[in-house]
């Protein structure tokens, strides 16, 4: 790339930076996109450019494969229903180490290695996210989400910290639950009044036709992405981070993205170039 080039982009860039700064943009980064180095350092990279031109990230994390792992070492066979991990009470063990003491941890190092500053937090530190097992469930130990605390959140945010927060919520008798992070990441984004919620997903985006990475659906409103959901266009894995932008939009959220995170600076395409890198669903 010569010089040219850089500044096109960065002029191009410009009015986005201006449109965003002191924004806040939640951002769901989890599954395999969390498990290439390369990718890794990109994402925090990018997390701390969004920092530094006055953006106000906030990130939530899951960590299956990571939990997927631990689980055989220790001869615990996963289990999923409904998409949702099956959670008794060794495997929440497993999932409070996982997601609170090494993966967290792993996000706030590699974004502080950039300068920027990040924070690590669970849905516990101060009852950040309150929750309830679900009702009539196997699930065991997983919960839904019935409030989200964001005074917590408020003076860090303020403060130009960047939170990062796992996806474990506590229940009133202050039983730790294992939650779905994309749901986690939505109702923060409802719940903080944020411009964008982000998912950073191993996916295009939507996609018409799931065997054609051409047939990609870059934007829809409420009422075509509720369509494509009742006929089955959009299924399976994709359904429930839909479902989520649905519902983080009719809270209040500005707009939702669904991106490719194996791209490298997908997030930073998605946010300050014209064309984007995924599906954005708005109201």
């Amino acid at each position: 790339m010569n010089d040219s080039q850089r500044v096109s982009i960065l002029s191009e860039a410009l009015p986005y930076i201006q449109s965003f700064s002191g924004r806040k943009i939640v951002i769901k980064y989890g599954g395999s996109v969390m498990e290439k180095d390369i990718l890794k350092k990109a994402v925090f990279r990018d997390i701390a450019l969004l920092a530094s031109v006055g953006v106000r990230p906030i990130i939530v994390h899951g960590g299956g494969p990571e939990i997927n792992n631990w689980l055989i070492k220790l001869k615990i066979k996963p289990k999923f229903e409904r998409g949702l991990r099956v959670t008794d009470e060794k495997t929440m063990e497993i999932v409070e180490m996982v997601l609170m003491g090494r993966v967290n941890k792993q996000i706030v190092r590699g974004i502080n290695e950039t300068g920027a500053t990040s924070i690590g937090l669970s849905g516990l530190d101060g009852n950040l996210i309150q929750a309830r097992k679900l009702k009539s469930s196997t699930h065991g130990f997983v919960g839904d989400i019935s409030k989200i605390n964001s005074s917590i959140l408020d003076p860090l945010i303020d403060k130009g910290y960047i939170p990062v927060i796992s996806s474990i919520g506590s229940s009133n008798n202050g039983i730790s639950l294992n939650i779905n992070a994309d749901y986690v990441a939505g109702e923060i984004a409802a719940a903080i009044n944020a411009e964008k919620l982000i998912l950073l997903t191993d996916t295009p985006g939507i996609l018409k036709d799931l065997n054609n990475p051409k047939s990609l659906i870059r934007n829809l409103n409420l009422k075509q992405a509720r369509k494509y959901i009742e006929e089955n266009i959009i299924s399976d894995g994709m359904k429930p981070k839909t479902e989520c932008c649905i519902r983080a939009i009719a809270q209040g959220v500005k707009a939702t993205h669904i991106i490719d995170g194996r791209i490298e600076h997908a997030l930073l395409l998605e946010i300050f170039t014209d064309t984007g890198k995924g599906t954005m669903i708005s109201a």
